[in-house]
Formats: structure tokens, sequence, C-alpha cells
């Protein structure tokens, strides 16, 4: 419960400043404030939705390949290396969410 209330002196610029930051965060000015002052981190990712988009885009195509090299439709190549390489990139999407989650 917010039960307080706190003055500070601050210059305009730096109040501008901080509204910014809080706006492009999209937290209030008292979210943005109390979490800094706390030492939590703040993380804005812009896009990350149409990266996920295309993320999956990407992974429906390589099981459609597999599909299709499971049923001798196309000559197969090694889909290892591809796939792993998938599996990091969903591994690091997935570390960015669970940070940006706890930080909120």
């Amino acid at each position: 419960m917010k039960d307080r209330k706190m003055s500070i002196r601050i210059s305009e610029s730096d109040l501008q400043k901080i509204h910014n930051k809080a706006n492009n965060a999209k937290l209030t000015l008292t979210e943005y404030v109390t979490k800094t002052c706390l030492g939590k981190q703040i993380f804005v990712i812009d896009g990350l939705n149409e990266v996920i988009r295309q993320q999956k885009s990407i992974g429906r195509n390589i099981n459609q390949i597999a599909t299709l090299c499971n049923m001798g439709k196309v000559n197969c190549f090694n889909l290892a290396e591809i796939t792993n390489q998938y599996a990091k990139i969903n591994k690091l999407l997935t570390d960015l969410l669970d940070r940006k989650r706890w930080s909120q």
C-alpha cells in the first residue's frame, strides 16, 4: 500500500528526462522512480512481438521441411544445426522475456 509521499527538488530538465524514461518504459512516474531507486532493472523492448512472430514462423517452416524429408518428398539435408541454432535463439528470447517479467 502506498501511504507515504516523498518530495524532492529537481531541475526541470532532469524531471523531463525522468518522465520520458518512465513513458518509454510504459510505467507511471511513481513506478519508474521506485523501481529505479530500489535497484530493479527496467527493460524496454520495442518490436519484440514481431520478433516472436517471425521466430514462430521459422519454427513452422523447419517443421514442414522435416515432415517433407520424413515423407521422402524432398532430399533431406541435416537439420540438426538449424534446429540447434533455432533452439538457442528461442532460449535467448525466453531468458529476455523472463528478465523483463521479473523486472516489472
